[in-house]
């Protein structure tokens, strides 16, 4: 650790110029990790919140949960037998409030559920996000599929889908403005025997959000740049203690030959890479974390700290893998070869 902290010293320029890359780097990492979870959230909040379970949808859908229709037999055998499972629907609209202004919303209803609040007939329960865009409750709203009004009954939270935010309503009202009796899915929590509902396709949480074309694109793109500028860092890492470690073979070699081990010389860059990660990943968390709360109500940001536990687990693991590369040739030189290189 000496040895490593007296090349630091010495060396400080070259060691501040690769801790601001990586910085730099993981700052940016865990920014767009962080729009990409904010992404997650404000496209499928409401499936996410669902508890561990299986969701169904019907087998002629393929996969197109907007064209299921589950039979209402199957529905109520599968309700009757399952404590806990609930049928639900969602579909993509709009309210118009009393100044005839639209508002996009995604119109959700279940057959009682938990997850879900309960609504009466004639009322709406909106997502948290309309509430600070300045909709009050008792409010009115209509809808041009239904004859009625709606009135706002509370609010919720993280009730959001489709990047747009939910509206509850009772199963009636939305058998009213979309023509139809059936559910299009249901939700069992923790099946002992998953997929065996006849007629009926089941899914994880994670397998029901990869069949939203929306969803799975626009979370493709953000983890392969988050993770390419992982490995980016992992190459910094290799290629700056490479090029170092071959300007001091001669150092190495005079190491090697007055009884220092390999097993020193590695350790001694396992200590640089731990130390510079260390400070650049303590830096940028902190940034990062502070961005989560200084950013605007409206940008989808979300940080947990698992996550970012997780990312800098990653970046350590992958700095320590990129400086063991960079360091076989300080095993395979000999004392005399190394110091001959050093000095040639």
């Amino acid at each position: 650790m000496n040895l490593a902290w007296k090349e630091m010293k010495k060396s400080k320029t070259k060691f501040v110029i690769l801790g601001s890359i990586v910085f730099l780097i993981s700052l940016l990492t865990f920014i767009i990790s962080g729009l990409a979870n904010g992404l997650s959230q404000d496209n499928a909040a409401l499936i996410k919140n669902l508890p561990d379970g299986e969701i169904y949808m019907e087998t002629a859908a393929e996969e197109t949960h907007a064209l299921s229709a589950i039979d209402i037999a199957i529905q109520q055998s599968a309700l009757s037998e399952n404590d806990g499972a609930f049928a639900f629907s969602i579909q993509m609209g709009f309210l118009l409030n009393e100044q005839d202004e639209q508002q996009s919303v995604a119109f959700a209803t279940s057959t009682g559920s938990a997850p879900f609040p309960d609504v009466s007939k004639g009322e709406i329960v909106l997502d948290r996000s309309l509430e600070e865009d300045g909709i009050q409750q008792g409010e009115r709203f209509t809808n041009r599929q239904s004859n009625g009004e709606f009135t706002v009954a509370g609010f919720t939270d993280g009730a959001k889908y489709s990047h747009a935010a939910v509206a509850f309503v009772h199963p009636d009202d939305f058998a009213d403005m979309y023509r139809t009796e059936e559910q299009q899915m249901l939700f069992a929590p923790d099946l002992a025997e998953p997929g065996a509902i006849p007629g009926l396709q089941s899914f994880s949480i994670e397998e029901f959000l990869d069949t939203l074309p929306s969803y799975s694109a626009e979370q493709l793109s953000l983890s392969m740049i988050v993770w390419f500028l992982v490995v980016i860092s992992g190459m910094l890492f290799a290629i700056f203690f490479y090029m170092m470690n071959i300007q001091k073979l001669g150092l190495y070699g005079i190491l090697k030959a007055i009884g220092v081990k390999t097993g020193t010389l590695f350790r001694m860059i396992w200590a640089q890479m731990l130390a510079i990660t260390a400070v650049a990943l303590f830096l940028s968390i902190a940034i990062s974390q502070l961005f989560a709360t200084l950013a605007p109500g409206d940008m989808p940001f979300y940080l947990p700290i698992d996550a970012t536990l997780q990312l800098a687990a990653v970046f350590f693991a992958i700095g320590f893998a990129g400086a063991t590369l960079s360091g076989f040739q300080i095993r395979k030189a000999q004392p005399l070869q190394a110091i001959q290189q050093g000095e040639g």
